[in-house]
């Protein structure tokens, strides 16, 4: 028998696509379209696949090396590079994606050179783009009093397809989306087909954040195309409380198991004179009295130690160095042992750097 390797990231299939499914129709019903963003799970082809089978309308993902992983897999949907291009890459990223998003005119006429000079047979290719605003929270985008004349500078450019306008929302300034934002960004589409005479196809309202407003049928109808990573995944969504369940999604698609290596009881505040830790941190430390603690074969080159949640009731995560994670399992019913495995539910932020993770293994639950 094959000995599974720790630390692991586990991905079930089906719930991945059970999810998407969800999605997808609930967005449907508001005449809007998803489509899934593979990142947080490192453009796995087995993810992609699965939600393409739950019906998102293309896939999206930040790098470039993914977007070319997910053609190598034989992935022949419609791609989306989500990450603004660099100059330096237009020319590969005609080659892979359909569409991208974009903010800055001088890149967009790199990738209108790039299409025209493709050669003989490609004389009708184009790349589609859309242009990014930032509406509020200060990561890329468009500052809203540019927009017009930025659409106007690229209108004429050969090989481009303004599909629409988007923005991006929660991932920097944590800003939330609601009416005024989402009804900014449908007048911006309004000043775009006015005052550059673009015709806005679509608006793209941004990522997981935005679904529970589109579920209570609380955003502007324009807004019509979501790009979506969490809410399949993980099954949640983003908001002033931090990630909460989705209603109607599950949220077991995806797990992080760690084995123990040691198991001691020791004081629960260190002994001696402290500075920062390992990371420039100074911790803080409750005194508890003598505890007995778990140290696990996990630790933040692998993940994101405050975004997990253990599923062993009673256990709590006390920190963690580069390569150790420790817990205290003082609470815990169930006796821990060196060799056990403990299972704990990712944030989006633990789960997108345990699977970027050279040395965590993933394990993929096929669908049935």
């Amino acid at each position: 028998m094959e000995r599974t390797v720790n630390p692991r990231l586990e991905i079930d299939l089906n719930v991945i696509e059970e999810n998407t499914k969800y999605i997808v129709e609930k967005a449907k019903s508001r005449n809007a379209e998803i489509w899934g963003v593979t990142k947080g799970l490192g453009a796995l082809p087995e993810v992609a696949f699965a939600m393409l089978r739950g019906g998102v309308a293309g896939i999206a993902d930040s790098r470039l090396q993914n977007l070319k992983r997910l053609r190598s897999a034989g992935l022949s949907c419609p791609l989306l590079m989500l990450r603004i291009p660099m100059p330096g890459e237009v020319s590969e990223l005609i080659r892979l994606a359909d569409v991208s998003l974009n903010s800055e005119v001088s890149t967009i006429r790199l990738i209108s050179a790039a299409v025209s000079s493709t050669g003989p047979g490609r004389s009708h290719h184009t790349h589609g783009i859309f242009l990014m605003v930032d509406i509020g929270d200060l990561r890329e985008g468009i500052w809203p009093e540019d927009l017009a004349t930025i659409a106007s500078a690229v209108r004429e450019l050969k090989g481009i397809a303004v599909q629409g306008i988007a923005t991006n929302l929660g991932c920097f300034g944590g800003v939330l989306p609601c009416h005024e934002n989402m009804s900014l960004l449908c007048e911006l589409a309004e000043i775009v087909e006015r005052e550059a005479d673009i015709p806005v196809t679509h608006i793209s309202a941004g990522g997981t954040v935005t679904l529970p407003l589109l579920f209570e049928g609380r955003l502007p109808s324009r807004l019509d195309h979501f790009r979506i990573g969490e809410g399949i995944l993980l099954g949640t969504a983003p908001s002033k409380r931090g990630s909460v369940p989705l209603p109607g999604a599950r949220q077991d698609g995806v797990t992080v198991y760690a084995e123990v290596v040691e198991i001691k009881e020791k004081p629960s505040i260190p002994l001696g004179d402290r500075g920062p830790d390992a990371f420039g941190r100074i911790p803080e430390f409750l005194d508890k009295g003598t505890r007995k603690r778990a140290v696990l074969a996990i630790g933040r080159q692998d993940v994101e130690p405050e975004g997990l949640r253990p599923l062993l009731p009673g256990a709590e995560i006390l920190g963690a160095s580069s390569d150790h994670m420790i817990l205290d399992v003082s609470d815990c019913d169930e006796r821990v042992a060196v060799g056990d495995v403990i299972a704990f539910r990712p944030s989006y932020a633990a789960m997108l750097r345990a699977a970027t993770s050279e040395y965590v293994t993933k394990v993929v639950h096929p669908a049935t």
